[in-house]
């Protein structure tokens, strides 16, 4: 049975408006990075402002975010980054719980595999297509919705709501990383990234590399006289291959579901600069996915010693030994503690809205901005609409149900965690 106070922000949750809501989010371009993701946290600011949260917009430093010994990487040039958050005014001695989410979106890549401009927002039934449109803004329109129906229902409550609207959570965290430095923080926090309903209580992590190797230019014609560094390169591809599947042996169980909860994949490859000649330089770069628990320190000494074991069984290699970095995004694993209350309130509220078998719990494969959360002792879920198989891609869409689900859902775990006067 719901309480008086439960059914009034309940009924203040209206689809009409969470649809609108969320094809205006869509439609700013929020690209990492970009002039749009500035744009959209002061379109954001004014909203908050409007429905008389205290808000704190404020210019990151970067200079002194990007020096600091635990910055979590960052792969997008930036010139800004802005920090938003608000919070409810009315609490009292009651705990604090944020909503949590990032407002930038990846690109949008080739224009002509969408239906149309990925940021404009097009809707069949009840489903938005376009770019974020799963990640995250269907998460924003769902949190924008508790904090619009707990103002219009007049319901009090006993503690506070803080909405931290993030920058550069694609790239590494940056937003997440300058909040929680300015001292913005909660009793615990629920992010709102796509999770098709489950309850992600974990993340592993994801660290970006890059090899360098070394070959010797030719012409192509003579092309014994050199050595690829294409060909060079083939036996550590090999080896990284195997170290994969070394990684992901006996996963924990909340990653146990996925084929390869921990993946070791190359991204990008460059070589050569002539069609003609002998490459002489190769840079692979990837990700390297962090189990649980690992300390990101020791996933990169294992990478580094199965890349040094390989050249050393490689004549050419280990002669000319290749060179191995770690730029861009640094996503350390994360998970909530053991025994935390946070799951519970939140599949309570899930079955009285939705109704059926609560959600289930598991890992996700994919580093995001809970193991910051989790980092600087704030206990932290992921819920949220969307489903994240078709987010980066152009088939990315929601269904506006699913957002309103997790709207009502998560107004339900605001008055439960708060509590009302």
């Amino acid at each position: 049975m719901l309480g008086d106070d439960e059914a009034a922000v309940l009924a203040a949750i209206d689809e009409v408006a969470v649809a609108r809501t969320l094809m205006e989010l869509v439609a700013v371009p929020s690209v990492t990075g970009s002039a749009a993701e500035s744009e959209l946290q002061h379109l954001l600011a004014g909203r908050l402002e409007r429905l008389g949260l205290e808000v704190d917009l404020w210019a990151m430093d970067l200079p002194e975010l990007l020096a600091h010994p635990d910055f979590p990487g960052a792969e997008a040039p930036r010139d800004e980054a802005w920090g938003l958050v608000g919070r409810t005014r009315d609490g009292g001695d009651g705990p604090v719980l944020v909503l949590q989410g990032h407002v930038d979106v990846v690109p949008a890549g080739d224009p002509a595999a969408w239906e149309g401009d990925p940021f404009v927002p097009r809707v069949t039934g009840d489903v938005v297509h376009g770019r974020g449109a799963c990640d995250m803004k269907a998460g924003l329109a769902a949190h924008l919705a508790v904090l619009e129906a707990v103002r219009a229902s007049g319901v009090r409550l006993r503690g506070q709501v803080a909405a931290h609207f993030v920058v550069g959570e694609e790239d590494g965290g940056l937003g997440a990383f300058g909040t929680l430095r300015r001292g913005h923080g909660g009793d615990a926090c629920v992010i709102a990234e796509p999770t098709a309903g489950t309850l992600i209580t974990a993340n592993a992590g994801a660290l970006t590399f890059r090899i360098t190797v070394n070959g010797k230019a030719a012409h192509a014609s003579s092309r014994e006289e050199g050595v690829s560094a294409i060909d060079a390169y083939l036996p550590l591809h090999r080896a990284l291959a195997r170290l994969e599947a070394d990684r992901n042996r006996d996963p924990d169980p909340l990653m146990a579901e996925y084929p390869i909860p921990y993946a070791l994949s190359v991204g990008v490859l460059r070589a050569g600069d002539w069609a003609s000649s002998v490459p002489d330089l190769l840079v692979a770069e990837g990700r390297l996915g962090v189990r649980l628990g690992e300390d990101p320190a020791s996933a990169r000494e294992e990478f580094e010693r199965c890349v040094a074991a390989a050249c050393a069984a490689d004549p050419w290699l280990r002669a000319h030994p290749v060179s191995v970095t770690w730029p861009g995004g640094q996503f350390a694993s994360g998970r909530l503690p053991a025994g935390h209350p946070l799951p519970d309130v939140i599949r309570s509220a899930h079955a009285d809205v939705v109704g059926g078998p609560a959600p289930r719990e598991r890992g996700a494969p994919y580093g995001s901005d809970l193991r910051l959360y989790g980092g600087a002792g704030i206990p932290t879920v992921q819920y949220g609409p969307g489903d994240i198989r078709v987010a980066h891609s152009p088939r990315e869409q929601v269904s506006v149900r699913e957002v309103v689900a997790v709207a009502r859902t998560l107004a339900l775990t605001v008055l439960r965690t708060v509590g009302t006067k």
